[in-house]
């Protein structure tokens, strides 16, 4: 009798399992803020043409949010099955909730890195060399749950500068994203901002990857019009992570659909990710370490 109990029980597991993976109808994307809206829902459209049939569902739905906050919520609340974050929004959810997500792949460089630069920049034409020529002037971020926008220079600028960030600036404040923390620093509102690139490559170019190459691309910005006075040490780059619950077996297609994505379709990987890139490395939350101890230490989660 325990033993056909115990069967049933194993055949209820089973056949719960088949509908959660049946039951999947729609996979559901969040898209971190940083660029207009439509620039994002267009760099992701391609995977709405082939992804459904590659891991099983009838649709791909996006879900740009106004913020990094509102995919890192998403996340936690499991409303999201899929997301591309920076280290420090993954840190932020790991620290709320360690099991909500799973970080799985991360880009790696052309140079095959797998990193990339907190960048900060100022108008040429205001005269400044180098950071320290900074003193008492206003500092924008990008985004309060950015790596490079805001948790990296908060964490390595006091080391070159001699003392905290807020004390050595008259003033910080946020840009609301890394695009347009960019546009403010040319209109003036800052005298400097933190943004990112991969650092490889040609500044004129706004190197090969990364918000100042995006920008490059859609001319609205000219890098002539801007001088780089700080780059902090190498940051991890950050992971795809998917919803910890997704049955195993979507969770394996996706991967795998992601990692052939440079080969299958170049132009749809180049749109997502913003740049040139050789690929995607495996990865896991023991890669992030380091950037979720630094989270921990300084903003506390």
């Amino acid at each position: 009798m325990l033993k056909n109990a115990l069967l049933s029980a194993v055949a209820l597991i089973a056949f719960a399992g088949h509908v959660q993976a049946e039951d999947l109808k729609e996979f559901r994307v969040g898209i971190i803020g940083g660029e207009n809206e439509a620039d994002r829902l267009r760099n992701f459209q391609c995977l709405s043409d082939t992804l459904p049939q590659a891991i099983g569902v009838e649709k791909v739905s996006f879900f740009p949010a106004a913020d990094y906050d509102g995919v890192i919520q998403g996340l936690l609340g499991g409303t999201l099955d899929y997301a591309e974050l920076g280290a420090s929004g993954y840190a932020k959810i790991y620290l709320a909730k360690a099991d909500a997500v799973e970080p799985i792949l991360t880009t790696e460089q052309t140079d095959g890195s797998t990193g990339y630069y907190s960048i900060m920049v100022a108008r040429k034409d205001a005269g400044f060399t180098k950071v320290e020529d900074l003193k008492g002037k206003k500092l924008g971020f990008a985004d309060p749950d950015s790596t490079s926008g805001y948790l990296i220079p908060n964490v390595t600028l006091p080391e070159t500068l001699g003392m905290p960030v807020k004390e050595f600036f008259a003033e910080t404040g946020f840009g609301g994203g890394h695009e347009n923390l960019v546009l403010e620093v040319v209109k003036g509102t800052f005298d400097a901002g933190t943004t990112f690139g991969s650092g490889i490559g040609e500044f004129k170019e706004g190197y090969t990857s990364g918000n100042l190459r995006k920008m490059v691309d859609k001319g609205i910005v000219d890098m002539n019009d801007l001088v780089e006075l700080w780059r902090s040490p190498l940051i991890p780059n950050g992971p795809i992570v998917v919803r910890s619950s997704l049955n195993d077996d979507m969770k394996a297609k996706f991967k795998q659909f992601m990692m052939d994505l440079p080969k299958t379709d170049a132009a749809c990987f180049a749109a997502i990710q913003g740049g040139d890139f050789k690929g995607f490395v495996e990865v896991n939350a023991d890669f992030y370490k380091p950037i979720i101890d630094a989270r921990k230490s300084t903003i506390g989660g």
